[in-house]
């Protein structure tokens, strides 16, 4: 029996957009130790799980990192095994389109016929099978021709924190090829985050998806598109490319340039405006933690709806999210009659918050950072 030849991987990449603030995630989370590179949920950071969910599909080499500078040594530290010049770190943040276009010149320099998935350090995807699949079936489609692949998430709820996108007819399958095990379909608009109302008539008409951020597109397809739409960034990356393979020449041309590069999303730079956007349907379970509260999703809630990471003991308390992530002297928390609220515990720091009010801890760290006496807490 003739076994099934694998696909050739060497010409696939992945670049990893790795440098949030995650602020939200206060007091655990920090400006050096950010949401994806600390430990939540099982027993590897959120980077290192997203590396290792691509690993069956391409090879580490080809897996690059785009972060900064202040947490490049802590991505280094976290991946050892990753070629030490794909962890690139942008001068400063100059939103996704900048970082996705430098990623572009890196990848471009290493092989023009490259196919390259950007996906985000953080996500939470516990179905990773279904997700490889998705993800292989993208690289597939995309290296056939000019298609820019996002992949949808199927709404579970009328979520107004996330975009969404309108699907049309699904896509016949690839000519002389096998049909895929995804589903593709062509993306009609992209939609910005909408009210509650239009988020419920979204999910009820089942022609939307969530927009997660993962995109999946050639080096020239990519290219084509900044050249066509967003003209700076193309020839941004023309530059980059030139010096991409001298990672000192590199760093000495971003530093020069960065911080003039123009401020948008990759969404409004190239997603809403390009024509050849198609759709993978994401059938696999995801989460995109936003805040505390989310964590509470993947939690196993006690009879009172307490979900604890922690040795926690409570009188008359409900609802609430205990994370503590002390790593000496650590102590049981008791909590006496409280509803409804976040008590997080660091060895140098603690917070108590309401859940209604999770997002104004955004607001705290930046109270703190203006404060000398707590400026290092951030």
């Amino acid at each position: 029996m003739k076994k099934k030849a694998k696909p050739n991987t060497s010409d696939r990449y992945v670049i990893i957009m790795a440098g949030g603030k995650g602020e939200r995630f206060w007091p655990v989370s920090r400006e050096k130790t950010p949401k994806q590179l600390i430990t939540l949920l099982g027993k590897r950071s959120f980077l290192q799980q997203a590396v290792d969910r691509v690993l069956p599909l391409v090879p580490l080499k080809n897996i690059i990192i785009i972060t900064n500078a202040v947490q490049a040594p802590t991505v280094r530290k976290q991946l050892p095994k990753l070629p030490k010049h794909n962890v690139i770190a942008e001068p400063c943040g100059r939103d996704t389109c900048a970082a996705v276009t430098l990623g572009s010149a890196i990848v471009g320099a290493r092989s023009t016929t490259a196919v390259m998935a950007v996906l985000p350090a953080d996500h939470v995807i516990p179905e990773e099978k279904k997700f490889q699949q998705v993800l292989a079936d993208g690289f597939d489609l995309a290296a056939r021709g000019r298609a820019i692949v996002t992949i949808g998430i199927k709404p579970t709820e009328p979520a107004t924190g996330y975009g969404y996108i309108h699907v049309g007819a699904p896509l016949p399958p690839p000519e002389g090829g096998k049909p895929y095990k995804t589903t593709f379909f062509r993306a009609e608009r992209f939609v910005e985050k909408p009210n509650f109302d239009r988020a419920l008539e979204y999910v009820n008409s089942g022609q939307y998806r969530w927009n997660a951020g993962m995109f999946i597109w050639s080096f020239v397809t990519v290219t084509e598109g900044l050249q066509k739409h967003q003209p700076e960034m193309f020839e941004a990356c023309q530059r980059w490319f030139k010096v991409a393979n001298k990672p000192a020449k590199l760093d000495k041309v971003l530093a020069k340039e960065y911080p003039g590069i123009k401020k948008i999303s990759i969404d409004f730079a190239l997603m809403e405006h390009a024509q050849n956007v198609v759709v993978a349907d994401g059938s696999f379970e995801w989460d995109d933690l936003g805040s505390w509260t989310a964590l509470a999703r993947h939690i196993k809630p006690d009879a009172e709806g307490n979900c604890a990471v922690g040795d926690f003991i409570h009188v008359d308390a409900a609802r609430n999210i205990i994370f503590d992530a002390r790593t000496k002297n650590r102590t049981p928390i008791a909590v006496v009659g409280l509803r409804d609220s976040i008590l997080v515990q660091t060895d140098d720091a603690t917070l108590l918050a309401h859940k209604s009010q999770a997002q104004k801890i955004k607001e705290m760290v930046a109270k703190l950072a203006a404060t000398k006496e707590y400026k290092k807490l951030v």
